[in-house]
């Protein structure tokens, strides 16, 4: 059951695609809208920056788990599209949800403009085949569909103890918090804490200078794999890439792309995510969440599958 509910931090975008059509692994980076104009090294930057400065802003940031909360008090336009591949990375399954959400009590929250799916998705009993879309469903639609409270924890973990958190709620918290020791997770609980003295040896640290948006003013932070690195050492590491986006004006984080690949007896699994967030009355709300990732594990079938999300149009009550 452990190793089944796992399945969860996998993210990826791709268009949409006909049946039977091979698709390529997408890397959602190359899609960030950041455009780079400058490397500024980390050791003589005129800025007065030093690693330490976005790697502490990394590890207290809530931002990301604030802006899925605070999209609830607003009324906005979603797109949902996720595909299921086979093991020729040929699409055979595929849900698209389009509609419009809106936070006001005496009304309908959710209401469809198109909500269809294709494909074997769905066991005799409703429930979905792929643990990964039964995920998706757990973290995205459920927080669609609950309402905003002001009162809410401002982080993903449950403050109420080890014991009581739920495994679902440990998978939010290596989503909106990557970097964070994940505790309880079988096997991988202590390869995400890649700022721990013990794992920073792993890793390169730049940043960049650049633009976001075509008029935001930011830098992008790239944590990266040393190249020196023994093959069976990278193997090993679990978070291969971790790209941050932060507005040179405020220091808030705009965007978020992590690489995450691991392969042993118990599982293996090779996932990406992009988040992308931007402004709207001054609050950061998300935009666009976009993931691909394969799963496999003992005596299941193998799970690959993508999604998109994107937010628009974002309007006040």
């Amino acid at each position: 059951m452990k190793r089944s509910c796992l399945l969860v931090a996998i993210f990826l975008f791709l268009n949409q695609y006909s049946f039977g059509q091979a698709i390529p692994r997408f890397n959602p980076d190359t899609i960030l809208s950041v455009v780079i104009d400058s490397v500024v090294v980390i050791k003589t930057a005129k800025s007065g920056l030093n690693q330490e400065d976005f790697i502490e802003r990394i590890i207290n940031d809530t931002s990301f788990y604030e802006a899925f909360r605070a999209m609830k008090k607003y009324k906005f336009l979603a797109e949902n599209s996720i595909y299921s591949y086979d093991k020729k990375n040929k699409v055979n399954g595929r849900i698209y949800r389009k509609f419009i959400h809106n936070p006001n009590k005496s009304a309908q929250k959710i209401t469809y403009l198109v909500d269809k799916s294709e494909g074997n998705l769905h066991k005799k009993s409703g429930k979905y085949r792929l643990k990964t879309i039964e995920m998706f469903d757990y973290i995205f639609v459920n927080a669609y569909q609950s309402y905003y409270s002001p009162s809410s924890s401002s982080g993903p973990a449950n403050k109420g103890g080890e014991k009581n958190e739920s495994y679902k709620d440990k998978l939010k918290t290596l989503i909106f918090s990557p970097g964070r020791p994940v505790k309880g997770i079988p096997i991988i609980s202590g390869k995400t804490e890649i700022f721990s003295a013990n794992m920073r040896q792993y890793y390169d640290y730049r940043f960049y200078s650049g633009t976001y948006l075509d008029s935001i003013p930011v830098y992008r932070f790239k944590v990266t794999l040393k190249d020196d690195l023994s093959g069976w050492t990278k193997d090993g590491l679990m978070i291969k890439e971790l790209t941050t986006i932060f507005d040179k004006r405020n220091f808030q984080i705009l965007g978020r792309y992590i690489d995450m690949k691991l392969g042993n007896l118990a599982f293996s699994f090779d996932i990406q995510m992009n988040i992308e967030m931007s402004y709207f009355m001054d609050e950061l709300l998300p935009t666009k969440i976009s993931y691909q990732g394969n799963w496999d594990i003992p005596f299941k079938n193998e799970e690959r599958a993508s999604f998109l999300i994107s937010h628009k149009n974002y309007t006040e009550k």
